[in-house]
C-alpha cells in the first residue's frame, strides 16, 4: 500500500513563538506563510515520515513593524542570506497514548542542529466537504543563540533583553491529499 501523503490546511494552522523581552515579559510572534508536508502509512500516521516544515522567514509578525524589521535584519534572521527556516523530521516516535516526540533538524541561517519537538495527536475527522483531515498541537523550546541568533543588549541594570529560550507553538492541520 501506497503511503498517505498530507500538506497543511493554512487557514485552520499557526505557528509561534515565544521569547522573553527584559526577562519580565513575554513577546509572542508568528510566520504567516509556512508550509508542512507529511507521509504516513495509514490515517493515524502510523510510519509517519518525510516531514519538512518551512517558514517564510520575511512573513514574520510580532505585531510591531519595527521589531519585525529588527528580526528581519542581519541581527537576528538576516532574510536577505537566508529567507526560510527548515525542520525535516527524522523520527516521528510514540511515548504513550497521543504524544510523541519528533526528531528532527531545524535549519535556521544556515545553521542545522538536531531539536526534538513533543506531539499531541489530535486525531482524524473526515470534515463536511468530505476531506480527510488531522490535527496536532506541537511544542518545543530552542536556543537562539545555537542557531547564530546572538544579538543582545543590556539594560543599565545588567539584565539582558532578549531570551535565549524561544518557546515553539504550533496548531497544524493537515489535509490528506490525492
Amino acid at each position: 500500500m501506497a503511503n498517505v501523503k498530507w500538506s497543511v490546511d493554512p487557514t485552520h494552522s499557526e505557528v509561534q513563538f515565544k521569547v522573553k523581552h527584559l526577562m519580565i515579559t513575554t513577546v509572542t510572534g508568528y510566520f504567516e506563510k509556512f508550509t508542512v508536508e507529511a507521509e504516513s502509512e495509514d490515517e493515524n500516521f502510523n510510519g509517519a515520515s518525510n516531514i519538512v516544515f518551512t517558514a517564510d522567514v520575511n512573513s514574520i509578525s510580532t505585531n510591531n513593524e519595527q521589531r519585525d524589521t529588527h528580526l528581519k535584519s542581519g541581527d537576528f534572521f538576516d532574510v536577505e542570506k537566508h529567507d526560510e527556516i527548515r525542520f525535516v523530521g527524522k523520527n516521528y516516535e510514540n511515548v504513550g497514548g497521543n504524544e510523541y516526540k519528533l526528531h528532527g533538524d531545524l535549519t535556521i541561517r544556515d545553521v542545522t542542529k538536531p531539536v526534538t519537538v513533543d506531539v499531541e495527536f489530535g486525531g482524524t475527522v473526515v470534515d463536511p466537504y468530505g476531506q480527510h483531515k488531522a490535527g496536532f498541537t506541537v511544542t518545543g523550546k530552542i536556543s537562539r543563540k545555537e542557531f547564530g541568533l546572538t544579538w543582545n543588549a543590556v539594560t543599565e541594570a545588567g539584565s539582558v533583553v532578549v531570551s535565549d529560550e524561544i518557546k515553539l507553538q504550533a496548531e497544524v492541520q493537515l489535509v490528506k491529499q490525492g
